[in-house]
């Protein structure tokens, strides 16, 4: 009897517990739900709006477009380093000859031009990933909310992150290039800037997800804040740490090469002049370039993170 009566009793407290569950579950479906149907009205209104707007057009002969596009990219200019005109001949309307050229020692010259673009993207991407960690990482430590910063301090270092992020690196750059002039360094800060806000929250993300019952630990001997961190915060971050840099790196690899439209070298001053000049093949060229040496990063970085993680 007292045996019934005790699952009896066990039964009826574990309803209420259920029930809160229930009523969760059900809550954060109706959430998503909600927020499904917003997002589906979004797009909506955006299709909606384009379409009134005539700008859902992809313009006239748009296959004819492309397929002339593609086949003038199909044909590389690393090529004519072996199968150029040695004697490519410029000619006038009147059929006058203007300008005789060797096509492939043309060719070496830019591919030595590529070289030092590729060296210079590098730098940039580097360079500017690397302040972004020194910036970033303490704005980050102090915005995670199980640290305990300060109120004041904690909420202007979410926000400087915030105004980071959201800034984008061309407009970080534009904004540099008028105050120090053009050159890689401008690139650098550009970069830094930016990725500086992502960092950051990467890193506050990361600093939240920890386990505290360690640095609780750390704490209660009496260690100081920059104890706690390199004793207890610092070792259980440093995969995080590896992985979200490498992430930051390559992503800035891929976004420095833009930057040279603006005045910051590297491989973006070579796409600049290879569109304006309507020099396809070179663009392919460029291209290539960039895939390869993305690509090449990419399994450099997942190895990396095989043998440390």
């Amino acid at each position: 009897m007292n045996t019934s009566s005790h699952i009896a009793d066990k039964s009826a407290a574990a309803a209420p517990l259920i029930d809160r569950a229930s009523v969760r579950w059900y809550g954060a479906r109706r959430q998503a739900a909600l927020l499904m149907l917003l997002y589906g009205c979004l797009i909506a209104a955006c299709v909606v709006s384009l379409f009134h707007a005539g700008d859902l057009s992809l313009g006239r002969k748009p296959w004819q477009n492309l397929m002339t596009t593609a086949g003038e990219l199909s044909r590389p200019s690393f090529i004519d380093i072996w199968f150029g005109n040695p004697q490519l001949e410029y000619k006038s309307d009147d059929g006058r000859v203007l300008r005789v050229e060797d096509q492939r020692a043309s060719e070496a010259r830019f591919l030595a031009s590529l070289g030092g673009a590729i060296w210079t993207t590098l730098k940039i991407a580097t360079l500017g990933s690397l302040l972004a960690a020194i910036l970033g990482a303490p704005l980050g430590f102090l915005s995670a909310k199980n640290m305990h910063a300060p109120w004041p301090v904690a909420w202007f270092a979410r926000r400087l992150l915030d105004v980071c992020r959201s800034i984008h690196t061309l407009v970080f750059g534009l904004l540099i290039v008028g105050i120090i002039g053009l050159g890689p360094m401008a690139g650098i800060l550009a970069i830094a800037l930016h990725s500086m806000g992502t960092w950051g929250k990467l890193y506050a993300e990361s600093i939240e997800t920890l386990d505290m019952r360690p640095i609780e630990a750390v704490r209660a001997t009496g260690a100081t804040p920059i104890q706690v961190f390199l004793f207890a915060v610092w070792p259980a971050l440093l995969p995080n740490f590896i992985s979200n840099h490498l992430y930051i790196w390559e992503y800035n690899i891929r976004d420095s090469t833009v930057l040279g439209l603006i005045g910051a070298g590297g491989l973006g001053l070579l796409l600049s002049e290879a569109v304006s000049l309507f020099q396809w093949g070179r663009l392919a060229t460029l291209l290539i370039a960039i895939v390869l040496m993305v690509v090449a990063f990419d399994a450099l970085s997942r190895r990396i993170r095989a043998s440390v993680l």
